[in-house]
């Protein structure tokens, strides 16, 4: 994608320029006047440099244009937010370039220009948060050879792109109670075809014969009065379904959760992590092909259905990446309608007790629901003693919440974001360990 910008071709003389060139006419003038050729030579110096320089001055018109190069569904990768920008400025010597970004700190720099009077520039940098949201502002000012003239400032101002979440690597998931796919890559508890050993039994009408186990026949009936197959466990895939709070976005700052003070940029908010891990969760799904659908309770006109596949992934992460804040929802007589069977992963910051309602209604018509607090680390630092009393009082609330919800069956952990390179950290632990509650172990049985 590129942003071109409007053309300029304002010149005009550079403060250095200008007073040099008085500095000389005035020491030139002094040495012919009081017969001085020591000062006459010095002001004829300066004098001769800046009627060299004017004469070469820039007059070409300059233009700027921005190149962002998007992914195939429009978004970045917010480990890696880039782009490129061509400055075209014939008769220009320098160009000084000023970087900025929102809640960063601006970087300038002077650059030579090359021969054809072009230059391009590539700035990038990473990003804590995920979503739509600015990218760069590009401030710059073509200088001619040796300072003579500068043109007038040009801008190009931020585009808003999407970045996409980071998925992080997990360890295989926890399976619903009960598997209901026709093929997968798990073992159910029904009989079928692809799975482990199931038992064996004599043949009975409808047994393929290739399934006959002649060792077992041999073994059980010499005479070959009777025989024997083997028959096997099915193999399914699981449902989960990713519900995504997003009718709030705070920080870890609760000072700034009355909207009076913008977060940080350089830090998570909820809403950063609850993507972060459904990217995450859809992700290692998608790879071990069981089915992925998403949910939101502020919004329901937006679902995606059960599916798997790279495309069904790449649709996911778009509509994750463009979630916004919502604010307050309707309210629910009843928790919205998902596939039977389904795992229910909801990922909220469990403000107030709506999410934790829906969350004790699936689990009562027999899904499985865990509960991912995504409230960020709080700090309070900054905050009166009155604000440390309001927060406390919302964390106890939080607390006994939880604590209810675990009292309905519903398994709850926090994911607590982890900058940096891949490393075993608390979300993984807790995979791994709802995981052996659905498996033998990780990745080999299934539960009911």
């Amino acid at each position: 994608m590129t942003t071109p910008e409007t053309p300029h071709a304002a010149w005009r003389p550079s403060t250095t320029f200008v007073t040099g060139a008085v500095a000389g006419v005035v020491l030139l003038a002094l040495g012919v006047f009081a017969g001085r050729p020591d000062v006459a030579l010095l002001g004829a110096g300066p004098v001769l440099a800046a009627a060299w320089s004017a004469r070469r001055g820039g007059t070409g018109p300059v233009s700027a244009s921005e190149d962002i190069e998007l992914d195939k569904n429009g978004t970045m990768s917010a480990e890696r937010l880039a782009a490129s920008y061509r400055v075209e400025a014939p008769g220009s010597g320098h160009l000084r370039v000023q970087v900025s970004r929102f809640g960063s700190l601006a970087v300038e720099a002077l650059v030579a220009m090359d021969d054809d009077g072009g230059r391009t520039l590539i700035a990038s940098t990473s990003s804590a948060r995920n979503g739509a949201q600015p990218l760069f502002t590009f401030d710059h000012v073509a200088v001619g050879p040796a300072g003579s003239t500068v043109a007038e400032p040009g801008r190009l101002d931020a585009t808003r792109i999407v970045a996409l979440p980071r998925a992080r690597r997990l360890p295989p998931l926890p399976l619903p109670f009960r598997l209901r796919g026709l093929t997968g890559a798990h073992a159910s508890r029904r009989p079928g075809d692809g799975g482990e050993l199931r038992d064996v039994h004599q043949f009975q009408p409808g047994d393929r014969l290739k399934r006959i186990d002649w060792r077992v026949t041999a073994r059980r009936s010499p005479q070959l009065d009777e025989l024997y197959v083997r028959r096997d466990f099915a193999l399914a895939d699981s449902v989960v379904v990713v519900v995504l709070d997003s009718r709030d976005d705070v920080g870890p700052d609760a000072a700034t959760w009355s909207g009076a003070q913008p977060v940080r940029p350089d830090e998570h908010t909820s809403l950063d992590i609850a993507r972060e891990a459904a990217a995450s969760l859809a992700t290692t799904l998608v790879n071990a092909g069981d089915r992925v659908a998403l949910r939101d309770l502020a919004d329901a006109r937006r679902p995606i259905e059960p599916g798997t596949g790279r495309r069904h992934l790449d649709r996911f992460m778009w509509h994750l990446a463009t979630t916004s804040p919502r604010g307050a929802a309707t309210e629910r007589v009843r928790a919205p309608q998902l596939p039977s069977g389904a795992l229910v992963v909801l990922l909220s910051t469990f403000l107030d007790p709506h999410s934790a309602l829906v969350a004790r209604q699936w689990r009562r018509v027999g899904h499985r629901v865990i509960a991912i607090d995504t409230l960020p680390p709080l700090r309070t630092d900054s905050l009166t003693s009155r604000e440390r009393l309001a927060v406390r009082l919302v964390t106890i609330e939080r607390t006994d919440r939880l604590a209810e919800l675990a009292g309905f069956g519903v398994e709850a952990f926090a994911w607590v974001p982890t900058p940096g390179a891949d490393r075993p950290a608390g979300p993984e632990v807790q995979l791994m360990r709802l995981a052996y509650r659905s498996h033998a172990q990780p990745g080999k049985q299934a539960g009911r």
